[in-house]
């Protein structure tokens, strides 16, 4: 075990995180309004920028890729390409909506549109479809422990966990957006010098060898973003529609954007997040098609394979700096989650089915509670998940009907009773795809669970009004009235 790197990756950790954590706790006004949960709705445009690139820049990004580019080759680049366009629909779009509309959780606004029956049904599954995610992002802290130590997954997994907490639970999504600024900076720079150093490493002094293997191997398409076409009608464009039309409407990514200061602000946002997460996976998939290239980290295994090279290539202030910032991008991930669901249990259950009068303080504590155990509870199944990718792909799937249900209530028509067939049927069919031999019996083995998602919600909602028209959509109520 190496005893100075793991210090150094924790000490990093705890004094970044906690430190800032209660700095930030000194300076809150523990009774404002919607303080924990949205800063009182004051974050600037770097700590907005930095926090959406962040909170979809966890586990799937970096070790996801790395596996997935021992399968997929370069195209694996497209789960983060697939985040920037995702970057401009929150930032122009989605993002900027609930701002205007002043809500707290993507639920709320669904009553809205729609009645309590649609907010308490999207909650439920919204706050499931998250844990699920949290369970993957405990499964990367994990592997980035696994690569430090000789501990296993699931310890390294605990240890995460504890610092995920420590990432929120002192001052909320303040702590994670100012944290963030810290490790978006430290993370590009030790990304950086990391490729160098590994390139310096290999033979030639360059990625050369790299290439050779792959093409001597009759592998070539591993080396381009375009693979093969298979792989651009499964993995590319599964990607693109579950990434878009999942996390366009998710409150684990949308809660930084209703903390913004104003709509202008997640505007000018987008100038940063986006090229700050989606360059992030072009190193990722050099490091991951690298890393399977050398025989003795490819007997490792295509989940600690990458992270094991890099602590072996790189000195050791490089490589504690390196995966203190993996561990960080993952980590926010981790605390944006957990607080996402602790938002809406607090808004969507707490205060609007129990509690209508909870004060500030209460609604905090519940925060605190629900942060503590939805976290501990992902870390203790972390190690029994399928490939990272393969499992967020599916999760995702689940969000795509929420997204459509929402801009059909906002700009064409409400009925509850077509939003509520939409969820379920669209639900089911995501269930039956994955758990049937259905897609088999169709001859569509392999079509990603997005596209029948998206399929089957476009296909009720657009009937379903049609002949079952109610009330126009919300924002031309508003605008009428």
């Amino acid at each position: 075990m190496n005893y100075t790197l793991l210090g150094a990756v924790l000490a990093y950790e705890v004094i970044v995180i906690v430190g800032l954590g209660l700095w930030l706790q000194r300076r809150r006004d523990a009774t404002a309004k919607d303080e924990f949960a949205l800063a009182r709705r004051s974050l600037s445009m770097p700590v907005v920028a930095v926090t959406l690139a962040l909170t979809v820049l966890g586990g799937p990004h970096i070790l996801g890729v790395f596996e997935m580019a021992w399968i997929l080759g370069a195209a694996a680049v497209w789960f983060s390409l697939a985040h920037v366009i995702l970057l401009v629909v929150v930032c122009l779009g989605t993002g900027v909506w609930l701002r205007r509309i002043g809500v707290a959780t993507v639920p709320q606004l669904l009553q809205m549109s729609y009645g309590i029956e649609t907010r308490l049904l999207v909650s439920c599954v919204m706050a499931g479809v998250l844990f699920g995610i949290l369970t993957v992002e405990a499964q990367g802290i994990g592997i980035i422990f696994a690569s430090l130590t000789d501990w296993d997954i699931p310890t390294g997994a605990v240890v995460g966990g504890v610092l995920g907490i420590l990432y929120v639970i002192l001052a909320g999504i303040n702590e994670i957006g100012v944290v963030n600024l810290v490790n978006a900076v430290v993370m590009y720079v030790g990304l950086i010098l990391a490729v160098i150093v590994v390139a310096l490493n290999l033979p030639g002094r360059n990625f050369d060898s790299v290439e050779q293997f792959y093409l001597s191997a009759d592998q070539a398409h591993m080396l381009s973003i375009f693979g093969n076409a298979e792989i651009m009608m499964t993995f590319v464009l599964g990607t693109l529609v579950a990434v878009i039309f999942s996390q366009g409407i998710n409150q684990m990514l949308l809660q930084p954007a209703m903390a913004a200061k104003d709509d202008k602000t997640i505007m000018r946002a987008l100038w940063i997040a986006a090229p700050v997460n989606g360059l992030f996976g072009v190193f990722a998939v050099v490091l991951g098609l690298t890393a399977k290239s050398i025989p003795e980290f490819q007997a490792l295994g295509q989940k600690v394979a990458a992270t094991s090279m890099l602590v072996a290539y790189l000195p050791n202030w490089l490589a504690a700096i390196l995966l203190a910032a993996f561990l960080a991008a993952i980590l926010s991930t981790f605390a944006m989650i957990s607080l996402a669901i602790a938002t809406i249990f607090s808004h969507d259950i707490y205060r609007n089915l129990y509690r209508p009068d909870a004060d500030e303080r209460q609604m905090t504590l519940v925060m605190r509670i629900v942060i503590v155990l939805v976290a501990g509870t992902a870390t203790g199944v972390a190690s029994f998940l399928p490939p990272i990718l393969a499992a967020m792909n599916w999760l995702f799937a689940w969000l795509v009907p929420v997204f459509w249900v929402l801009v059909f209530g906002l700009f064409w028509r409400c009925n509850q009773r077509v939003a509520i067939t939409t969820l379920l049927a669209s639900w089911i069919a995501n269930s039956v795809w994955s758990f049937s031999d259905l897609p088999a019996w169709l001859g569509m083995a392999g079509t990603p669970n997005a596209f029948v998602t998206v399929f089957v919600a476009i296909g009720i909602l657009v009937a379903g009004n049609l002949v079952r028209p109610g009330q126009p959509g919300f924002l031309n109520r508003s605008a009428a009235g």
